[in-house]
């Protein structure tokens, strides 16, 4: 019975370490392709120069949803296909801020409405700005003080994160709250310090939302700089803003996520991957998320080349409206329930194209540790993390529905530098760092469709 026992173990030894070596093969095929012939880089270069930003509802985001079908296309999709999303329409319009101190002369300051503000309809709406350094502080203001005011919300990103999501998620409450918040107690408009981890003059817009029954009124972002030059002022001296704003919702449109696939050769369980088609409307949407969309679509593309079998569907969705709605993941599991289409696994790309760190990974633990069982495989491509809990936004709809989902972590040392700013363009992206990313998604997908 030892005996029996031990050529068991010894046989089940040398099947793990055949396995090993096979996938270590596979992983090295997978990185020496895209490394040496990937398309990615090429890819976003084309997306974000000759389309551009991609705001939902704008021409540009129509332009890359054809684009994008294209690319699809070309990476080797077996079915190619459009799905309905309907999507706020938001549009900037022209604005300006300018402030003045007692006596002096009107001083413009760069600034940028944040994503879904309400504007002053092209007027000029002034007020005395009230600083606060943070929720608690604003809290213990009485209404009358704030009453016809401009509160300045200055809450600084925190640089004592090593991981700056963390610091981002720390500072999100003041773009998310502020105009609803000031409107609270009578004021006339909010100003945020930006959720940027760089000292500079880099306004950053990002998404807002209102409370229901709560007068909308304006909220904008200031640079790191001009915030710290406002809080000096504002230290010796009443200080006078001025906004004009032209931003606002106007309505609602139809528009698409763009799908592709590879059919399974066993089944029709989906494997999902994607990234969101969208982007804020100042700078190219460069990191956020044209590395997410062109990763994808390397995913695909590489399975085809290197012609490796597919037991399941593996699936491209380029999503709409992530930034200011989330309408394309919704929809999509919307459509995923009512077709009862069953889904193994989903990864979003959405955190800038730099180099791979890691894998987030929002599931259970058996499906945890059954991955990070694979950290070797991944080790020699840099690849070390796995304990993060959180998957892209777009996935949340599929995650709800009890469908394991994931994010790539790149890492993040500079994407909160660039993050919803005009700064994030194709020259901030670099070709290995990019196509790295695009290297283990591929991997990680191999492994999915092998073992699940």
């Amino acid at each position: 019975m030892k005996k029996i026992l031990g050529t068991s173990l010894l046989l089940l030894s040398i099947a793990a370490f055949s396995q090993s070596k096979e996938d270590s093969i596979q992983f090295s095929n997978i990185s020496t392709e895209i490394l040496n012939n990937g398309k990615a880089y090429t890819e976003l270069k084309d997306l974000t120069k000759n389309i551009g930003h991609r705001l939902s509802g704008s021409q540009g985001y129509e332009k890359s949803v054809q684009w994008s079908a294209q690319k699809l296309r070309e990476a080797g999709a077996d079915k190619v296909w459009l799905q309905e999303v309907i999507v706020p329409l938001w549009e900037r319009g022209k604005e300006s801020l300018h402030i003045r101190t007692s006596g002096g002369s009107w001083k413009s300051l760069k600034m940028l409405s944040l994503g879904n503000s309400e504007g002053t309809g092209g007027k000029d709406v002034s007020g005395e700005i009230i600083m606060v350094r943070s929720l608690e502080e604003y809290e213990k203001l009485h209404a009358e003080n704030v009453k016809d005011k401009i509160i300045f919300f200055n809450y600084p990103f925190s640089q004592s994160y090593v991981e700056t999501f963390r610091g981002y998620g720390d500072a999100a409450i003041y773009r998310a709250t502020a105009a609803s918040l000031t409107a609270k107690k009578g004021g006339k408009f909010a100003i945020i310090r930006s959720l940027s981890s760089a000292f500079d003059d880099v306004p950053h817009t990002g998404s807002m939302r209102y409370e229901e029954s709560i007068t909308k009124i304006p909220a904008v972002a200031i640079g790191n700089t001009t915030a710290d030059e406002l809080e000096k002022l504002l230290r010796s001296q009443k200080v006078t803003a001025k906004l004009n704003s032209n931003c606002g919702m106007k309505g609602e449109k139809p528009t698409h996520s763009v799908i592709g696939e590879i059919a399974g050769k066993k089944d029709r369980n989906v494997i999902v991957v994607g990234g969101h088609l969208d982007s804020w409307d100042v700078g190219e949407g460069a990191h956020d998320d044209g590395a997410g969309i062109v990763q994808s679509i390397e995913v695909l593309r590489t399975f085809k080349k290197l012609g490796i079998p597919n037991n399941h569907t593996i699936r491209v969705v380029c999503f709409a409206n992530e930034e200011n709605g989330v309408k394309g993941g919704i929809q999509y599991g919307k459509t995923v329930k009512e077709n009862g289409e069953k889904h193994l696994f989903a990864i979003e790309s959405d955190a800038g194209g730099f180099t791979p760190r890691g894998i987030s990974l929002e599931m259970d633990d058996n499906k945890r540790n059954q991955i990070k069982s694979w950290a070797g495989l991944f080790f020699p491509y840099g690849v070390y993390h796995f304990e993060r809990r959180h998957s892209g936004t777009d996935l949340y709809p599929l995650h709800d529905m009890g469908v394991p989902a994931a994010g790539l972590v790149p890492d993040s040392q500079r994407y909160f530098d660039i993050h919803h700013t005009e700064e994030d363009t194709f020259e901030k992206v670099n070709r290995r760092e990019l196509l790295l990313g695009a290297v283990v998604m591929t991997q990680l997908i191999y492994m999915i469709d092998k073992n699940w």
